[in-house]
């Protein structure tokens, strides 16, 4: 099966769709992509064959692919060419079931994507200091998760973060986004303590944990072994904190920015300065975040309509 539990199937299902089907080169090269990143991200969550997938995972997967702004047609051509993956699989006897099969293809904007409330976000970050620790991690882990709520950042983009990428006097950080586009975003005072915490009494024992011969000098985020901290990582500390919280709504790195974004239109700030602050190249993706819940509905109906009372 490969290397990696996916390689011959791999090679044998685009020869498949490039030679037995006839599809264009460049149609087989757009399969290929789909099936890189989505193998790649399967890897990373311990998944290394195809018989180990399961359908939450590929649910997962088309919900993780928020983190990088994609719009939902994108999606939807992803889970395509996973569809024809897994029933290539299916027919080639390298699977006991298709997975895929009964996952949907996401809606348009009218989907909205997962956010939690104000309150819940409090909950989460106070459950990610564990009792105020002192421990390297625990800072860390709280820093961390200020971070990524006080920029709305992409876990790509706070794992990519280094040292001198943020300014603690002037409370701003410059984030590397898709296309190697950098972005300045403000880092409130909650953000900028935590990360001064960890940066005084966390970094510099993780840095020191390093067995490497040369420390990273570089990154802001380091995960035990003094090392860059990786997405996985980033996943799991999320789940942790959602846990003790008790948080029953799907959690995942990129809820923190779809909840910066929806906090933010929320408390009156416009679409086109969100729309720099999370880096989208186009409002449209950032519209989504303009939903109006119903409560906020009524509320605005009956201390704004003259014949409502």
């Amino acid at each position: 099966m490969g290397v990696d539990g996916f390689g011959t199937l791999r090679e044998q299902f685009l020869v498949h769709i490039g030679i037995e089907r006839g599809l264009a080169k460049a149609t087989v090269s757009a399969y290929e992509s789909d099936l890189n990143k989505y193998v790649a991200w399967l890897q990373t969550h311990g998944i290394t064959k195809p018989d180990d997938i399961a359908k939450q995972d590929v649910e997962d997967y088309i919900a993780a692919l928020d983190a990088d702004g994609e719009s939902a047609r994108s999606k939807a051509r992803r889970l395509a060419s996973i569809h024809e993956f897994h029933r290539f699989a299916l027919a080639q006897h390298a699977v006991s079931a298709d997975v895929a099969a009964s996952v949907k293809a996401p809606k348009g904007a009218s989907v909205l994507p997962d956010v939690l409330s104000v309150d819940e976000v409090s909950r989460l970050l106070d459950a990610a200091a564990v009792g105020g620790s002192t421990d390297p991690v625990v800072l860390r882990d709280k820093a961390l998760l200020e971070f990524m709520y006080a920029t709305g950042c992409r876990v790509s983009e706070a794992v990519g973060t280094n040292l001198d990428d943020i300014d603690l006097e002037e409370k701003v950080v410059r984030l590397m986004g898709k296309g190697s586009k950098q972005r300045l975003v403000p880092l409130g005072s909650y953000a900028r303590n935590s990360v001064v915490a960890y940066l005084n009494a966390g970094r510099g024992e993780l840095e020191r944990r390093s067995t490497a011969k040369v420390p990273e000098r570089r990154a802001l985020f380091l995960n035990k072994r003094g090392k860059r901290i990786s997405r996985q990582s980033v996943w799991e500390i999320v789940k942790t904190a959602g846990g003790r919280a008790d948080i029953t709504k799907p959690l995942h790195p990129h809820t923190l920015r779809h909840s910066f974004a929806t906090h933010l239109i929320q408390g009156g700030a416009d679409v086109r300065t969100v729309q720099e602050l999370l880096g989208h190249a186009s409002v449209t993706t950032t519209q989504i975040y303009t939903h109006v819940s119903p409560e906020a509905l009524i509320e605005t109906y009956l201390t704004a309509h003259p014949r409502a009372r």
